[in-house]
């Protein structure tokens, strides 16, 4: 396909609370040297917690998603609750913290995890027009939550694979710049920083999972 158009769905900034910053703008790098284009989108709620990057520890202060979203966006980013999937070819959730706790609530609840209602709208109504979605790190499991029988990976971490097999996913483990991909339900997943891993093997998962979406269209 020429031109293809991404959603890209982001949880924050910074991977302690928020989106994994190298995972979302190799994601956006990827998708523009595939000769595509996206708009970035994120829930208009406030985050579970702060956490301080420099320390780890959690901060007495209270953000919002969106806004701490722009900042990876450089303000160019849209509530999420304003998707369209007729106007795109492709959604991709890129990982950090902020997938499993802003995104949904996985990682507080594990297997009983809710879903925010934009991402699991936004979700089903790609998967209602037959059109591919991709999911780094932990963002799988979001998919797990919202599609049940689906095909994916985390990496290789058996506990966390075992929660996503307990909501009706079927995990495969892969490693750095593999991908899984479900060809009937149109979702590639790949682990990234799952891994121990290095900025380009983050590259090479984030290039994996574009092309395969493209190549999905």
């Amino acid at each position: 396909m020429t031109n293809p158009v991404f959603a890209v769905v982001l949880s924050g900034c910074g991977v302690y609370d928020g989106a994994e910053i190298h995972e979302a703008v190799l994601t956006m790098l990827a998708i523009n040297r595939a000769g595509g284009t996206y708009q970035c989108f994120a829930p208009d709620v406030a985050q579970m917690h702060v956490v301080n990057h420099l320390t780890g520890e959690e901060a007495p202060e209270s953000r919002n998603v969106l806004v701490e979203s722009a900042r990876i966006a450089r303000g160019q980013i849209k509530p999420l609750s304003t998707f369209e999937a007729a106007k795109f070819d492709a959604i991709v959730f890129p990982g950090g913290f902020g997938a499993a706790k802003n995104l949904c609530s996985f990682a507080a609840d594990g297997a009983e995890c809710t879903v925010n209602a934009d991402v699991s709208r936004a979700i089903k109504a790609m998967r209602m027009a037959g059109k591919p979605i991709g999911a780094l790190c932990i963002a799988p499991a979001i998919l797990a939550r919202v599609l049940g029988d689906v095909e994916l990976t985390i990496g290789t971490d058996a506990g966390t694979a075992s929660a996503l097999e307990q909501m009706g996913a079927r995990h495969v483990n892969r490693l750095h710049g593999q991908i899984a991909v479900d060809e009937a339900m149109k979702v590639v997943t790949t682990p990234c920083y799952m891994l121990d891993s290095r900025i380009g093997q983050i590259a090479d998962g984030a290039e994996a999972v574009v092309n395969k979406l493209i190549e999905l269209m």
